[in-house]
């Protein structure tokens, strides 16, 4: 079996279900729990089983009360307690053939096979009928969802973002920046979209071949700062972490940790950003996203925001 990478799931020896969140799993697995086996669970699989869905502080609280010697900043499952890996590229045809609307999204982005998957609850088989539409893409197959996308939009085949999404989306970020910015960012980034009136992420992962080239884990920290800096490399700004490589005194990469700031700037813009500063040998970097809601920290183009 390919390694266990990030937006993979796994299932523990009693069912609980993890989200891989890492690409370091050498050894133990970054993870954090999603769905817990329950009778009186809100979701059910496809065999009956039910499921109680945790979001992050109560799967943190379970984790910490029934699996302490997971806890490690995430949650590191050992392989030795995995009874299953699930992988968004190998169970694709399942979630399609279950899930028409799934199956006509992907009909019109037309990627390669073994390029993509769905992630989240349609990877499990615990969605319901408000179910997200978490697409992940690997590698360079990203770049050409995200421009087939900006064309499918463009000529009409998918419609664009209505208000009230981009609202539903900010307003479950809550991110520190005003809705006007917050749209005008993501308007750009084609990494998200509607469809059939549910929301649809495309999540950039790295392909197998290229899992060593990943940030390092935390470093020392320093303290926090707000800094303005030019991007001098934006080509990792959709990994998870978002990685920007910019041209400051001090600091020489902005990593986030949140999905709401990727791909937020391009090479050669300016950008604002505040975090917390972390030293990693010879380097400092700049991390956004320290916390779920990333209170206080923040990204945006200076560039994009004073042209208009």
């Amino acid at each position: 079996m390919q390694s266990v990478r990030l937006r993979d799931f796994i299932e523990d020896r009693e069912g609980c279900l993890y989200a891989v969140s890492n690409y370091d799993n050498a050894g133990r697995i970054g993870c954090i729990l999603r769905y817990v086996p329950d009778a009186a669970g809100e979701r059910t699989n496809c065999a009956g089983r039910r499921y109680h869905k945790y979001d992050f502080a109560e799967s943190f609280d379970w984790v910490r009360a029934h699996r302490p010697e997971y806890l490690d900043g995430v949650h590191r499952v050992p392989y030795c307690d995995v009874a299953r890996v699930y992988k968004p590229e190998e169970e694709i045809a399942n979630v399609a053939a279950r899930n028409v609307r799934v199956a006509r999204l992907l009909a019109h982005l037309a990627l390669p096979a073994g390029s993509f998957g769905c992630t989240g609850s349609l990877l499990c088989g615990l969605e319901n009928d408000a179910s997200d539409i978490d697409l992940v893409v690997y590698g360079d197959a990203w770049f050409v969802a995200q421009r087939r996308l900006r064309d499918l939009v463009g000529r009409g085949a998918i419609p664009a973002m209505s208000t009230a999404m981009w609202r539903k989306v900010y307003d479950k970020r809550v991110p520190e920046i005003s809705f006007d910015a917050f749209v005008l960012h993501e308007q750009r980034k084609w990494n998200r979209g509607e469809f059939e009136g549910t929301y649809f992420d495309l999540l950039y992962t790295r392909a197998y071949e290229n899992l060593d080239a990943v940030p390092a884990g935390a470093g020392k920290v320093l303290g926090r700062a707000a800094i303005e800096a030019t991007v001098t490399d934006a080509s990792l700004s959709f990994d998870s972490p978002a990685v920007y490589a910019v041209d400051h005194d001090e600091i020489s990469r902005i990593l986030s940790f949140t999905h709401t700031y990727s791909g937020q700037a391009l090479a050669g813009e300016v950008i604002e950003a505040k975090g917390v500063v972390e030293e990693h040998g010879h380097e400092r970097w700049l991390i956004v996203g320290t916390t779920r809601e990333a209170k206080g920290e923040y990204i945006v183009s200076k560039t994009l925001l004073e042209s208009v």
